[in-house]
């Protein structure tokens, strides 16, 4: 008896298990992908955060959530013509309370669909600039002259590295992909923030690899609407081919000059699908407006510039910039606004409008 029921069991988990695979999406065809991308037209925005957060944890928080300047954020970047946004959703606040950040989420997207903007959800972050400290709450304010001091990885090293906080990890991911599969103003969903990224407080690489191939796994038991993708970001190959091998279009991050873009759209056009360019913008590094949105637009590439009003995140300053090289009289950074709306330069805001406004939105 003891061993038909082990018998029962085992066929039962196994029958469940076909179930799943059968239920389970795949990876999108190069036809489809090209129908999403007719379907989209030419996704041009910023990576996105509130001007009066630190972190996404802040932006999206019970004590921070801020809708009324979002809301005149998003004013300017519509009349520039943007379209979509792509937004670090913070996995502390899931943990803390799943359905407030759910619920203010979705507001957050009625907010951007006043806008007329869809928006590119970011799961996961391996990037940290100035500190660790992972919890919701009010959190730190910003540390003069430290591009970033506040920003948060999500869900952090201790538990991107830790086999026994998958269980609690698949359910954040797979309430949100089931929460908002079909609704229109999700227009993709990236996985992972460049995963594997070296940890600011030791240099040591993040073990994530295990989380970035169940990121897909979790994806393709949800089979959303909406394509999935993880950027490009560096050359490691083993994580490169994971990326190449399950994207359904390509993203990739490039922050150099406009021959390096150029470059890197060939190579990732080799895979004929989609491509968009996830991040750029950095003055310093050559990578400038005037050259790089104009290129984007002819090579049919999406485009993410980082940033949109400069705040609590500085980025204006260049990466790694500290206290004591204060003050800063370098080339500003990221972001295309001030803090209290003035453009950093008209003549950038133009290019934008050129580029991204229809013909009867121009003026």
């Amino acid at each position: 008896m003891k061993r038909r029921n082990i018998f029962t069991a085992a066929l039962l988990l196994a029958v469940a298990a076909a179930a799943s695979a059968a239920n389970a999406g795949e990876r999108w065809t190069e036809e489809n992908a090209a129908e999403w991308q007719k379907k989209q037209g030419w996704l041009t925005g910023v990576n996105y955060i509130v001007s009066d957060a630190v972190n996404s944890i802040a932006m999206f928080g019970k004590t921070g959530y801020n809708p009324e300047l979002i809301d005149k954020e998003l004013a300017l970047a519509e009349k520039l013509g943007f379209n979509s946004l792509r937004v670090l959703i913070p996995y502390a606040l899931y943990e803390d309370d799943p359905d407030s950040l759910l619920k203010t989420f979705d507001h957050f997207l009625a907010v951007c669909g006043k806008h007329k903007m869809t928006v590119m959800p970011v799961l996961f972050d391996d990037c940290t600039f100035g500190q660790d400290s992972i919890a919701a709450g009010k959190q730190p304010e910003p540390t003069a002259g430290w591009y970033s001091s506040g920003w948060s990885p999500s869900p952090g090293r201790k538990l991107a590295e830790d086999a026994a906080a998958l269980p609690q990890l698949e359910k954040y991911v797979k309430a949100f992909l089931t929460r908002f599969k079909e609704d229109s103003r999700i227009a993709l969903w990236d996985l992972y923030n460049e995963p594997m990224q070296k940890d600011a407080a030791d240099g040591k690489t993040v073990q994530s690899l295990p989380l970035v191939k169940k990121c897909w796994e979790w994806g393709r038991e949800v089979n959303p609407s909406q394509p999935l993708t993880m950027g490009f970001y560096s050359g490691q190959k083993e994580l490169n081919k994971i990326i190449a091998d399950n994207a359904d279009v390509i993203t990739f991050h490039c922050y150099g000059s406009k021959r390096k873009t150029a470059e890197e759209i060939a190579k990732w056009k080799k895979y004929r699908r989609p491509v968009l360019c996830t991040e750029w913008l950095n003055r310093p590094l050559q990578s400038r407006i005037a050259d790089i949105l104009p290129m984007l637009k002819e090579q049919e590439t999406g485009s993410f510039m980082w940033g949109l009003v400069n705040g609590k995140t500085q980025t204006h300053l260049p990466w790694g910039h500290r206290p004591e090289k204060l003050p800063y009289t370098g080339v500003w950074q990221h972001d295309l606004f001030h803090s209290d709306f003035r453009p950093y330069d008209e003549r950038e805001l133009e290019i934008i409008r050129r580029c991204c406004l229809p013909a009867e939105g121009k003026q």
